[in-house]
């Protein structure tokens, strides 16, 4: 499966940096994956639905770990992309998801 297209659109709330829109193989597309700065840097959190119950359950999400890597990676260069090329000089420099 190719991930043909992804979209950034970044945010500054807290902990989380972007939303992300992936299409895959040119037909199929999944929106609201997350960046997300945790403890041990960036990663990326699958779109999710609140449950009754007050937990979230992921309604789209890689089967395999080859998949979610691929995912990963491609995802978070399309955001440091994005990221650098939006952010001013100065805040580029010191921005610690950008090292």
């Amino acid at each position: 499966m190719n991930i043909s297209d992804v979209k950034v659109f970044l945010v500054d709330e807290d902990k989380l940096r972007a939303y992300v829109t992936i299409t895959l193989d040119q037909c199929f597309v999944v929106r609201d994956l997350k960046v997300i700065q945790g403890a041990a840097g960036l990663f990326v959190a699958m779109p999710a639905k609140k449950r009754k119950d007050g937990t979230y359950k992921d309604v789209a999400h890689p089967l395999n770990a080859e998949m979610r890597e691929k995912l990963e990676r491609r995802v978070l260069e399309e955001y440091e992309k994005t990221a650098r090329d939006t952010m001013p000089r100065r805040a580029r420099d010191t921005h610690p998801d950008l090292e």
